[in-house]
C-alpha cells in the first residue's frame, strides 16, 4: 500500500474516532486562580466591557467598570489568554498557572497592529497564528482601514499570498496560491454567503469590508471543517455578536477618496444587559468611474448599500441567536473603447440572508460545547443594458445551509472536533448567457479534526467526508444528465517549537473536489471569463495531494514567517482552448489533466527601534500542467512589499513600496505583463479614551502615477489600475 494510503487510512480512523469516541471522564485537579486589569496602551485608564478568554479551556469573563477580571479554579497548566474588544487588535499573553497561586496577567490594549493573531477559522476553535498548523492571516478593523473598502479583492490584495481577480475594481475577488473560483470559499462567520462570485470574473462577492471585525484568511487546502472545494483557501469575514455585555459598544466609519470620487461610511450598535445582545448595522458607499495614467477608465463605476440586525440570548452554559442582512451592488463593467460597438452593461446584485445561531458552552460531557447554524441566502443579479436597461441574463441563486460542530472535553493532551454540514442550492439563469441549465444542488458532510496538543508539539490529523449531487433541469438539445460524486479530504500536521518564540509547521493534505455545475453544464458565450465555454458531463473528480511547510516567529522584536508549498492535482479541471473563435469568444472545453502548484511565501517584521519597524513580504507561485507544462492561466507573478512603519503616541506613519516581476509564464490565449514599483503612502492619528476612540487614518496610493496593470485582471490590456489617488477614512470606537 502507498504513502498517501496510509495516510488517508489515518485520517479516515481519526475521523471515525472523532464521531464514535467514548466519552471523557471528568477529571479533579489542582487549580489556581487568573487576575488581572485590563488598560488602554496611550493613556493607562482601565477599560471596562472586554472580553478575556483562555483559549485552551474556552472561558470567558467580561472585565468591571475598573478593567478587571479574574478567573478561578483553573486547572493547573501552561495557557494562551486573549484580551478582546470589538474592532480593536487581540492581545494575547501566555500564563503558566500553578495549584493554589494567582498569576496577574494585566493587558493593554492597542489600537494599531496585533502581535499575535487569534484565528478561529482553520481548526473551529480560537488558537494563536504562532500555534496554527496551517498558514493563516488576520485583518482587524484597525488594519482594514488602511485598505480599498471598494470590494473584497481590492481590500485583500498583496497580502501574503494572495492575489485579486478582476473585471474591474467593484468585481475583485480573492485569489489564494494561484487558485481563483470555486476552489476559494468565501465566508461570513463561517458559513457560505449565497453568492456567484465564483461563478465568473464579473461577479463580486457581496460583503462589506467596513463592517467587519475582522478577516481571517487559510491558505492552502482548508476542506475539513467547511467544504471540500477549498483546495485554495478560506476568506472569513467575521462580524462578531459571539456573547453579550452589559451596555453599549459601537463605531461609525467614514470613507473620502479622490481620483474615483469615492464615499461612504457604515456604522453598527450592539446592547447588551447580562444576558440579552441587540444589534445593527448598516451602510453604502459610492466610487465613480477611476482615473490611470492613460486616462479615466469608462463605466468602472460602484455603488452599494447594506444593512444588518440581531437578537441573541446568552445565558450560563449556551446562546441563540437570530440575524438578517441585505446587500444590494450596482456597478459597471469596463468596455474596450476600441471596439466599433461595445456592449455596455452593468450588474445589479442583490443579497437577503437570514440565519439561526445556537449552541452550548462550558458543558461537562464528552461533548464540552456545540455550535449549530441554520441559514438561508436568496441572490440574484441581472447583466443590464446600460442604454435600453433591458435585461441581458437573470442569475438566481437560492441556498439553505446547516452546520453543526461538537467541541469533544480536552482530555489532558487530547482534544478534538467533529461534525455535519449539508447544503441545498436552487440555481437558474435566463437570458443571453444562461449557460447552465437550472440546476438542483444537494452536498452533505461528515468531518472530524483530532489534536495532540503537548508542550512544545502537536500533531493534528482528520477527516471529511462529503457527497455533492445534481440534478439539472433536462434539455432537447444537449446531454444534462445528474451526477453524484462522494469522495474524501484530509490532513495531517504536526507544528514543534523550535525556540521560545518560535515554530516549525508541516502539513500534508489530501483533498477531493467535485466538479462544479457550471463545468458540467455550462454552454455558451461567457464574457465575464472571455470564453465561448463548453462544459463536459462527464467529468471526474479532482483529487489533490500536498505538502506545506512552514517557520515561524513572533517575538517583542522580530516576527517573521517562511512558508513553502507544493501540490499536486489529478484530473484537475481547466478551461483547454480550442483554437476556434465563437461570437467573437475563444472557445474552450473544460478538460482534464494533471496539475501542480508550487510556491514560497515570506514575511520579515524587524523593530530597528521601539517606536520603528521594518516590514516586508514576498510570494511567488508557478502552476502549470504536468504533461505538457503548459503554464495554467492568470498566475500570479513574483511580488513583494516593504516598508517602514514609525509610531509615537497616537501617530502612525507608514510609507511602503509595492514590487512585482513581469509575468511571461502564459497561456497561449493570455498576454505578459511587465513588472512594477509603486509607492504608497499611509498615516493615521489615533486619540484614544476610557469609552472611546478616534482614529483618523490617511492613503495615498500610487504617488508616482505609474502606469501598470494586474496580470489576474480580465480586461488589463485596456483598463489598467488606478493611477494617484487619496483615500481619508475616519472612524470612532465607542464602549
Amino acid at each position: 500500500m502507498s504513502i498517501r494510503r496510509h495516510l488517508v487510512a489515518l485520517m479516515a480512523s481519526f475521523l471515525a474516532a472523532s464521531l464514535f469516541q467514548i466519552p471523557a471522564v471528568a477529571q479533579s485537579g489542582a487549580t489556581g486562580t487568573v487576575r488581572g486589569v485590563v488598560t488602554l496602551e496611550d493613556t493607562g485608564k482601565p477599560v471596562h466591557g472586554v472580553a478575556v478568554t483562555i483559549l485552551q479551556l474556552r472561558r470567558s469573563v467580561m472585565t468591571g467598570d475598573d478593567g478587571t477580571y479574574e478567573f478561578q479554579n483553573v486547572p493547573a497548566g501552561k495557557y494562551d489568554i486573549v484580551a478582546r474588544l470589538d474592532r480593536v487588535p487581540d492581545v494575547v499573553h501566555t500564563v503558566e498557572v500553578t495549584a493554589g497561586s494567582t498569576a496577574d496577567v494585566g493587558f493593554q490594549i492597542r489600537l494599531k497592529r496585533a502581535e499575535i493573531q487569534v484565528m478561529v477559522t482553520a481548526t473551529g476553535e480560537e488558537e494563536s497564528s504562532l500555534k496554527a498548523i496551517q498558514p493563516v492571516t488576520s485583518l482587524g478593523a484597525t488594519e482594514l482601514a488602511d485598505k480599498n473598502f471598494q470590494s473584497l479583492g481590492e481590500a485583500l490584495d498583496h497580502e501574503l499570498g494572495i492575489a485579486k481577480r478582476s473585471f474591474g475594481p467593484a468585481t475583485s475577488r480573492p485569489v489564494l496560491r494561484g487558485f481563483d473560483g470555486d476552489r476559494v470559499l468565501v465566508l461570513e462567520d463561517g458559513n457560505r454567503i449565497g453568492s456567484l462570485g465564483f461563478q465568473s470574473g464579473d461577479h463580486t462577492e457581496p460583503m462589506d469590508v467596513m463592517n467587519l471585525e475582522k478577516l481571517e484568511i487559510v491558505r492552502g487546502p482548508a476542506t475539513l471543517l467547511y467544504g471540500a472545494n477549498a483546495i485554495g483557501g478560506i476568506v472569513n469575514g467575521i462580524t462578531g455578536h459571539e456573547s453579550a455585555h452589559p451596555g453599549t459598544h459601537g463605531y461609525v466609519t467614514g470613507v473620502a477618496g479622490t481620483n474615483n470620487y469615492q464615499a461612504g461610511g457604515s456604522g453598527g450598535v450592539e446592547y447588551g444587559t447580562e444576558k440579552w445582545l441587540v444589534w445593527g448595522n448598516g451602510g453604502g458607499q459610492r466610487a465613480g468611474d477611476y482615473d490611470t495614467p492613460i486616462g479615466r477608465i469608462t463605466n468602472s463605476y460602484s455603488r452599494a448599500g447594506n444593512g444588518s440586525g440581531g437578537l441573541g440570548y446568552y445565558p450560563k452554559g449556551g446562546f441563540l441567536s437570530v440575524d438578517y442582512a441585505f446587500d444590494k451592488r450596482h456597478y459597471g463593467i469596463p468596455f474596450d473603447p476600441a471596439e466599433e460597438e461595445p456592449e455596455v452593461v452593468f450588474l445589479n446584485p442583490r443579497r437577503h440572508s437570514i440565519r439561526l445561531n445556537g449552541g452550548l458552552r462550558d458543558r461537562d460531557w464528552f461533548v464540552n460545547g456545540a455550535q449549530f447554524s441554520l441559514q438561508y441566502n436568496d441572490y440574484q443579479h441581472g447583466e443590464i443594458n446600460a442604454f435600453t436597461d433591458e435585461v441581458n441574463t437573470l442569475f438566481k441563486n437560492k441556498t439553505f445551509n446547516y452546520r453543526a460542530m461538537f467541541d469533544e472535553r480536552k482530555k489532558g493532551p487530547w482534544s478534538g472536533t467533529f461534525g455535519v454540514w449539508g447544503l441545498h442550492r436552487d440555481y437558474s439563469s435566463a437570458g443571453e448567457e444562461a449557460l447552465a441549465p437550472p440546476t438542483l444542488q444537494n452536498s452533505f458532510a461528515l468531518f472530524g479534526l483530532q489534536k495532540l496538543d503537548f508542550e512544545r508539539a502537536s500533531f493534528q490529523v482528520g477527516g471529511r467526508y462529503e457527497h455533492n449531487g445534481y440534478d439539472p433541469t433536462p434539455l432537447p438539445d444537449r446531454p444534462t444528465p445528474p451526477r453524484t460524486f462522494d469522495g474524501f479530504s484530509g490532513a495531517a500536521g504536526l507544528r514543534v517549537s523550535l525556540w521560545k518564540d518560535g515554530a516549525f509547521a508541516a502539513n500534508y493534505s489530501h483533498s477531493y473536489r467535485a466538479p462544479s455545475l457550471e463545468e458540467l453544464y455550462n454552454n455558451g458565450p461567457h464574457g465575464g471569463n472571455s470564453t465561448f465555454e463548453i462544459g463536459d458531463p462527464n467529468l471526474k473528480r479532482e483529487r489533490g495531494d500536498g505538502i506545506d511547510l512552514s517557520v515561524r516567529q513572533a517575538s517583542g522584536r522580530v516576527k517573521a514567517e517562511a512558508n513553502y508549498y507544493y501540490y499536486r492535482l489529478d484530473d484537475f479541471i481547466f478551461l483547454a482552448p480550442t483554437g476556434n473563435i465563437v461570437e467573437g469568444l475563444i472557445e474552450a472545453n473544460y478538460a482534464q489533466g494533471t496539475s501542480r502548484y508550487t510556491g514560497a511565501e515570506a514575511r520579515l517584521e524587524v523593530a530597528l527601534h521601539r517606536h520603528l519597524w521594518w516590514i516586508s513580504k514576498l510570494d511567488y507561485v508557478n502552476a502549470r500542467l504536468t504533461e505538457t507544462k503548459t503554464p495554467l492561466p492568470r498566475i500570479p507573478p513574483l511580488r513583494g512589499t516593504a516598508g517602514v512603519e514609525a509610531t509615537f503616541g497616537g501617530f502612525r506613519l507608514f510609507p511602503e513600496v509595492v514590487m512585482s516581476d513581469h509575468q511571461t509564464r502564459i497561456l497561449t490565449t493570455e498576454t505578459p505583463t511587465a513588472g512594477y514599483a509603486v509607492f504608497n503612502f499611509t498615516g493615521s492619528y489615533t486619540i484614544a479614551r476610557q469609552h472611546a476612540a478616534h482614529v483618523f487614518s490617511v492613503n495615498t496610493f500610487n504617488l508616482g502615477d505609474v502606469l501598470y496593470r494586474n496580470h489576474l485582471s480580465f480586461i488589463k490590456e485596456f483598463a489598467p489600475e488606478i493611477g494617484r489617488g487619496v483615500r481619508f477614512v475616519y472612524t470612532v470606537r465607542f464602549y
